[in-house]
């Protein structure tokens, strides 16, 4: 892996990071593809929306179907039949979200699996293995995501254990990485205190990861505790290394958050919320599904030249849901996600021109009407 910065505006900024099988431009939006697919999609529909990375996850992919089949296909791009990068998360927020039966302690955390109750051990060594089975080009250190909202000591136990792991994750990966253009990121952590997290942030910048993600957030927090963790520990995050804040966000929380020098972005909002109706657009969120829409013969966004704005009206897209219609869902995942591209591609336009600050307000503005 190999990153440059390309321009800065005030605090945000603008990078590319390459690997052999493609060249990220950021800030970037990757789709999440949970099972080795975004819902609805095909591979090709998300290059011709504009995906240059989708994310995939540890934790399901080794319940389901689990790495020996994946190992069978040479690894999840062959498996999937994506050949841009992949960026795989370790687990452990699935593990702190979806598990009812949890054992954790400094060497391993043990969990049920959410499909037939059989206990799973995963450790940090395993967590590795098991990504370079998937041939990720992106790897996530297995971290223990601290609950919300947690005391200053059960935040700093938290941190103190992924900071081991992140340790053990980072040996392991250059002990058994067969893939040379594959990169290691390492989590921040520390729950809402600022002190916490920064003490993190030193030891994990000891450890020289690829790049480093900003993790324990969207886990509950109001926005404006969230907003301090960001102003307070970006700006001290190495310049040079990519920056990646999991599982956020909202088009205005990915505005706020590059204003600050975030580069990466994942969230199963623009799928999982097309699939219910809720439509992005440049005035704000639609609900399709509403009465209004019945004889409503405008595209979804007027704004917006995405194959479900070109052919089709808010009333037959509103028809199909409530019929319960799968075309409906695809419809409403093609334009979301080209809606969250589009918003990409304008942030770095923004910033590359130095007129980033101008962009925000004016689309928070709008947005918010």
């Amino acid at each position: 892996m190999k990153s440059k910065l390309i321009n800065q505006d005030g605090l945000a900024r603008t990078t590319e990071i390459e690997f052999e099988k493609g060249t990220i431009k950021t800030p970037v939006f990757m789709p999440v593809g949970t099972y080795g697919t975004v819902k609805t999609s095909t591979p090709d529909e998300l290059l011709d929306l504009g995906a240059e990375i989708i994310l995939g996850n540890t934790y399901h992919l080794m319940i389901r179907p689990g790495e020996e089949i994946i190992k069978a296909h040479n690894g999840l791009h062959k498996f999937m039949g994506w050949e841009k990068p992949i960026l795989t998360d370790s687990g452990g927020f699935q593990i702190w979200s979806l598990s009812k039966k949890t054992k954790i302690n400094d060497d391993y955390v043990e969990f049920d699996s959410p499909v037939n109750g059989d206990i799973i051990r995963l450790t940090p060594e395993k967590a590795m293995q098991i990504q370079n089975v998937l041939g990720s080009d992106i790897q996530m250190v297995l971290d223990e995501c601290t609950k919300y909202p947690a005391t200053k000591m059960e935040a700093s136990l938290s941190m103190k254990r992924s900071e081991k792991w992140a340790q053990r994750s980072f040996d392991a990966f250059h002990a058994h990485q067969t893939n040379n253009d594959s990169a290691l990121f390492g989590i921040i952590q520390g729950g809402m205190y600022e002190d916490l997290r920064t003490e993190n942030l030193e030891i994990l910048a000891d450890i020289d990861f690829d790049g480093l993600a900003i993790g324990g957030l969207s886990v509950g927090e109001p926005a404006e505790e969230r907003a301090v963790v960001l102003e307070s520990l970006i700006p001290m995050m190495p310049k040079e290394k990519p920056r990646y804040l999991m599982g956020l966000g909202t088009p205005v929380d990915i505005i706020n958050a590059v204003s600050v020098g975030v580069d990466m972005f994942d969230c199963v909002i623009p799928t999982r919320h097309a699939r219910n109706g809720q439509i992005y657009t440049s005035k704000g969120v639609l609900r399709i599904k509403n009465s209004p829409f019945k004889n409503d013969m405008l595209p979804l966004d007027s704004e917006c030249s995405c194959y479900s704005c070109g052919k089709f009206t808010r009333s037959y897209i509103r028809h199909l849901f409530n019929c319960n219609e799968i075309l409906g869902a695809r419809l409403a995942t093609i334009h979301n996600l080209s809606f969250y591209f589009n918003l990409m591609k304008a942030i770095q336009d923004s910033i590359n021109k130095n007129q980033f600050k101008k962009f925000a307000k004016k689309f928070i503005e709008q947005y918010q009407q």
